[in-house]
């Protein structure tokens, strides 16, 4: 085991990790940062209508898009064929049917190439024993789950090719919410191989690690309320801020029955929901700060949680600035991006502050 030591004045800090440690949790970052681009594709391709262009679902043969006048005319045709087409979009020439393809077509390709990334380098590391007992079948997990997000991937724009033009928010949050699982599974993974050990001042209360997952879990569901927010167009109605047709709870609400369907089916309240959800993260962040910082912490643990503090006021500038243009692409692209890095430091900061010898 190689030991270097970091000396600091407020504690005894040190890095603990083995070559082959090191090469796979560099290997996992990558494979975050992969997934994390993937989520902000897939983002665009929702923004901008471009996910139901394609109409089949071939893993492993569809490596190439179309290639040649015929090619391109016979998968224009069977997009001609769904409601999206008939509906929406009749007058489509074939070039404006290139536009929305490519996006499409650049996500499924980056997956596969992702599951490529992740395959082979796994069989090696099999091979040349590097992967120890305890992490083989945290990779095992990462492995299908990344193989039943393609397949949810699918199910989801399945739903889109039937009657109604546009894919079920329901699995469209599913599919988005098995990506961040999958991302941040591999990056508490990565963090556990390039683990930081620092000495936990005796004053450390468990209550310290219990607020920063709850807050971490918070995150989490304003990520997922605003994925109902994308899936409805929610975002495209009450583009003020902070009122809703001029009240802080708008009329509506519970229009639908059974009640719970507003919850996931009732644009006003959807919309309504994620603002509640973020307002609530801005104070949980806000307080999670001022409760690390005067928990004695180190500097190195109390860092995430500065980022987290920064981060989070950004987030909530981009939600409003994308709400109030009426979810201009580049600035809701920016509001998944900020979204993606805030639950990012939070999982640093509770891996910071959970460490234990494995």
């Amino acid at each position: 085991m190689k030991t270097a030591s970091v000396n600091s004045p407020e504690r005894n800090l040190s890095i603990h990790h083995t070559a082959p440690e090191k090469v796979i949790a560099t290997w996992l970052f990558v494979l975050c940062g992969m997934v994390f681009f993937m989520v902000i594709l897939g983002g665009l391709t929702r923004l901008t209508h471009s996910g139901l262009s394609m109409v089949t679902w071939r893993p492993m043969t569809g490596w190439l898009p179309p290639i040649g006048v015929q090619e391109w005319q016979s998968v224009f045709d069977l997009y001609k064929e769904t409601p999206e087409f008939k509906k929406i979009n009749d007058g489509m020439t074939i070039d404006g049917f290139k536009s929305i393809f490519w996006l499409e077509y650049s996500h499924r390709l980056w997956g596969r190439i992702i599951g490529i990334v992740f395959i082979f380098p796994f069989l090696f590391f099999l091979f040349k024993g590097w992967i120890r007992r305890g992490l083989a079948p945290r990779l095992i997990i990462i492995l299908i789950m990344g193989g039943f997000q393609g397949v949810l991937g699918w199910y989801m724009v399945k739903s889109g090719l039937i009657d109604n033009p546009d894919v079920s928010q329901y699995r469209l949050v599913a599919h988005l919410s098995a990506a961040i699982i999958i991302y941040g599974f591999m990056f508490w993974v990565a963090m556990s191989l390039v683990r930081v050990r620092h000495e936990v001042l005796p004053d450390f209360s468990i209550k310290l690690l219990f607020a920063s997952i709850f807050v971490t879990c918070w995150i989490f569901a304003t990520i997922i309320s605003g994925g109902f927010v994308a899936g409805l167009d929610a975002g495209l109605i009450y583009n003020t801020f902070p009122l809703m047709d001029g009240q802080f709870i708008p009329d509506g609400l519970w229009n639908m029955q059974p009640w719970h369907k507003n919850l996931f089916e009732n644009v006003t309240t959807v919309q309504f929901n994620h603002r509640v959800f973020a307002e609530v993260s801005l104070l949980l962040i806000i307080g999670l700060w001022w409760y690390v910082r005067r928990s004695n912490v180190s500097r190195l643990v109390l860092r995430p949680f500065q980022a987290m503090l920064i981060m989070v006021f950004i987030q909530v500038t981009l939600g409003i600035l994308t709400l109030m243009f009426v979810v201009p692409i580049f600035v809701a692209s920016l509001h998944q991006l900020g979204a993606l890095i805030l639950f990012t430091f939070s999982l640093w900061g509770a891996h910071m502050l959970r460490y234990r010898d494995e």
